[in-house]
């Protein structure tokens, strides 16, 4: 498998339309740890409707992979990239199970930081996260992001409005 980057047992990779049944199989495997946070691509047309939306010039996807199997420990998307005086983007995150607890995610997020940061030529990514998501609010501190603010009721996830706070880090 080819890699964009790798970290140990961790490497990140684009999704393909091949990828369709293994991401399918752990999104639905994983609904219990995801829910109320997000709503992975869990059947045939989700999945295709992230590949087409990862086709766009303003998102950017990953996949993250154990290496020693090359099965899919999670994924990450950036989306809302602009470019111009801001170089930024929104961070999206999550692992699937059996790996979630692991640190596959953390390993395989902070490539994609590295990987925007260098490749994109990003300078700034933001990672909303609603309050009571303590696995996603670990990880975005233990890569380095850090807490800008509060924003009350700003996504509709899951039928409801949901208030998220506001990480961020910036290039070295």
């Amino acid at each position: 498998m080819r890699y964009l980057r790798t970290d140990g047992r961790v490497g990140i990779r684009r999704p393909r339309p091949a990828d369709e049944a293994e991401f399918v199989a752990a999104a639905r495997r994983s609904r219990e740890l995801h829910h109320p946070w997000l709503s992975a691509p869990d059947d045939a047309q989700a999945y295709a409707a992230y590949l087409a939306k990862l086709r766009r010039r303003d998102h950017s996807g990953y996949l993250i992979c154990d290496r020693a199997s090359g099965a899919i420990a999670g994924y990450a998307n950036i989306s809302g990239i602009i470019l111009g005086a801001l170089r930024g983007g929104f961070l999206g995150y999550a692992a699937f199970l059996p790996y979630s607890g692991t640190g596959h995610a953390s390993a395989g997020i902070g490539l994609v930081v590295q990987h925007a940061f260098t490749a994109l030529g990003l300078h700034r990514l933001e990672a909303n996260i609603q309050p009571g998501n303590e696995p996603s609010r670990r990880v975005a501190g233990r890569l380095g992001f850090r807490l800008e603010g509060y924003s009350p009721d700003y996504l509709y996830i899951d039928g409801a409005w949901r208030d998220h706070e506001r990480w961020a880090i910036t290039a070295p």
